[in-house]
């Protein structure tokens, strides 16, 4: 079974994760599909760790080539491969340093829907200022020595992080703009 492939959705609202790196992990690790297997990517810088789940969304690729991210906010550890129904909180949008320029490499932050300690959640305005600067210094701070020069550009509700999802699934992006451009065109 190719966990890339598996549906992005769940149910209405509810989306896959795949779990690459755990809680407490202090390397990257990376789904390779061709293998079917997790590879490390790179080690973290040393004394970090992830405080959060991190992993991709099925069945999407993001402007980036990979699948779009996701951060499962969690304070139990799971296993890589493990896959959460999660919950969109917002999106943590970013651009970074590619061959040939920037790329964005947006951050979507979820809760799974399991979760009994958090699924009180509903908004990633509902996370404190301070929750919100540890996530931004964390996704700097994973890529310090990469030469990726991270850019954070903003936060966005959960309903912008859902249609980010629907946005990177196969089909979507071309028709994502133009959705946008006859919302824009009927305001007017």
């Amino acid at each position: 079974m190719r966990l890339d492939r598996l549906p992005t959705w769940a149910a209405e609202g509810v989306a896959h994760v795949v779990v690459e790196a755990p809680r407490g992990s202090a390397v990257k690790l990376k789904y390779e599909p061709a293998l079917g297997a997790f590879t490390v990517s790179r080690p973290l810088v040393l004394g970090f760790a992830y405080p959060f789940e991190f992993g991709f969304f099925p069945s999407t690729k993001a402007e980036d080539g990979d699948p779009l991210d996701a951060i499962v906010l969690t304070d139990v550890a799971t296993f890589p491969g493990v896959v959460r129904k999660c919950r969109a909180l917002g999106i943590l949008r970013a651009s970074q340093k590619a061959k040939g320029g920037r790329v964005r490499n947006d951050r979507v932050v979820t809760i799974a829907v399991d979760d009994r300690r958090l699924r009180h959640l509903h908004d990633v305005r509902e996370l404190s200022a301070r929750e919100r600067e540890e996530i931004e210094a964390f996704v700097h701070a994973s890529v310090a020595l990469e030469d990726k020069e991270v850019e954070l550009l903003g936060w966005g509700d959960a309903s912008a992080a859902r249609a980010a999802i629907e946005a990177a699934r196969p089909g979507r992006r071309a028709a994502a703009p133009a959705a946008r451009r006859r919302r824009s065109a009927k305001r007017k």
